[in-house]
């Protein structure tokens, strides 16, 4: 039996699907599937030399290079010691508020996401110095390690982020407006996250007690050592805001800053030398990913499958709002098994199509699906970052650490609704953009 195109295509995302929920690696999983299915579309010799000719002809691109530029500023910017001063003036700030030593985390956790593109990193440099002060200050155990799980998702969407530019390369849109984009529903997000954290106090003051004691001048001498952070967010904003400098540029100039801040404080060679070999790591693992995404969205082209499913959402008898919120379900419960970039990769090539076509902005609906994507990090059974905090503090249940972080989603789906009903919010300064 000859199956056609589309039926192809289907077959193919339930494999890559099953592969991945089986624990082969998504670009490998990506890879394969695409691979199998351009061949059986085309056949071997024109499949197969598309498919040799994808990895280099998109390495080359320009656009990719802002990938690690962004990386090599989050772990230069936690050998440099940033996140210490971040958190002891976000302390002096906020510590009076009900709950003060969370909202705290949280807001220099969100400062240091301006600085910083991956959230696992940002999970695991908060729980090693704000979950000790918590627990020193007899915070619920919850409270302390769900608040830096939660507040390590704001990493993915504060640019500069790892995770936007990869949605920006799948979907081919503009880098920059889509980092621009990310402040202030990063902002807002921060904000709900507090909120949380203030009922919950108030309703228990148990698990957040309210720190006192500090006087106004140790408030203004902890504001120097947020200099450094607050000097590379507004080199990244304005650069890319104003059309000085590309993302890439953007990027580099913030490496630069932190690389100085760094020697300034006396940063080791062995540190430096760590710091430069993780970003490699990790912008190789990316690459790899992005090569498979590529390829199996190839593959999802000759098959016809995201016009098709776009032409069958458009003409669904129901609000596209509707559509949006269905989405939004797929992603949760495909969060709850798969990592951040797979489940883009598996939804996207189909998705974004539909979305265009219901005359969505696709940088609105990047920012919803990297939102989406951060509450995947919290959710069970995967959960990344509550995983990450359970490893670095073994004294914390895992358990403890989902049910501490639970709360937190609920602010997630306050601020996705936010974003929804008031998509303004998200397109504002990227519509002020000069370019």
């Amino acid at each position: 039996m000859v199956l056609d195109n589309f039926t192809l295509g289907l077959l193919g995302c339930v494999a890559l699907l099953v592969l991945v929920v089986g624990g082969v690696r998504v670009y490998l999983a990506a890879a394969l599937v695409g691979l199998l299915g351009c061949i059986a579309i085309i056949g071997w010799g024109p499949g197969a030399g598309l498919v040799g000719t994808i990895p280099h002809s998109k390495s080359v691109n320009y656009t990719l290079s802002v990938l690690p530029m962004f990386i090599l500023i989050g772990y230069l910017a936690f050998y440099a010691g940033m996140t210490q001063s971040l958190f002891e003036a976000a302390k002096a700030w906020m510590g009076w508020m009900p709950g003060g030593l969370a909202i705290a985390t949280i807001f220099a956790v969100a400062a240091f996401s301006a600085v910083s593109g991956a959230s696992t990193a940002a999970a695991a440099v908060f729980a090693r110095v704000a979950i000790p002060e918590m627990l020193k200050a007899n915070y619920d155990k919850r409270l302390a390690a769900g608040v830096v799980a939660a507040g390590g998702t704001l990493d993915a969407l504060i640019p500069p982020s790892a995770i936007m530019v990869v949605y920006a390369i799948i979907v081919e849109a503009s880098i920059g407006k889509l980092l621009i984009a990310g402040f202030i529903p990063g902002f807002i997000s921060a904000v709900c996250y507090a909120g949380i954290v203030v009922v919950w106090s108030i309703i228990n003051p148990k698990v957040g007690a309210p720190i006192h004691g500090y006087t106004w001048s140790q408030r203004i001498t902890s504001l120097p050592g947020t200099l450094p952070v607050i000097g590379v967010i507004v080199i990244i904003f304005s650069a890319m805001f104003f059309g000085w400098a590309t993302p890439t540029e953007a990027g580099a100039l913030g490496a630069f800053v932190v690389f100085v801040v760094a020697l300034m404080n006396r940063m080791k060679v062995s540190q430096l030398n760590e710091a430069l070999l993780e970003t490699a790591k990790l912008t190789v693992m990316i690459f790899a990913i992005i090569w498979g995404i590529l390829i199996f969205v190839r593959f999802l082209g000759f098959a016809g499958l995201p016009e098709a499913f776009s032409q069958w959402v458009v003409h669904l008898p129901v609000p596209p709002v509707v559509i949006i919120i269905g989405m939004l379900l797929v992603y949760l419960i495909l969060g709850m098994f798969m990592d951040a970039i797979g489940m883009m990769l598996l939804t996207l090539p189909v998705f974004y199509p539909a979305v265009i076509a219901l005359g969505y902005d696709p940088i609105w609906f990047g920012i919803i699906v990297v939102k989406m994507a951060g509450v995947c990090l919290v959710t069970p059974p995967i959960g990344l970052n509550c995983f990450v905090v359970g490893a670095v503090r073994r004294d914390i249940p895992l358990t403890t650490v989902f049910q501490g972080a639970l709360p937190f989603v609920i602010a997630d789906f306050i601020a996705i609704g936010i974003f929804i009903a008031f998509p303004e919010i998200v397109t504002f300064l990227p519509d002020l953009m000069l370019n």
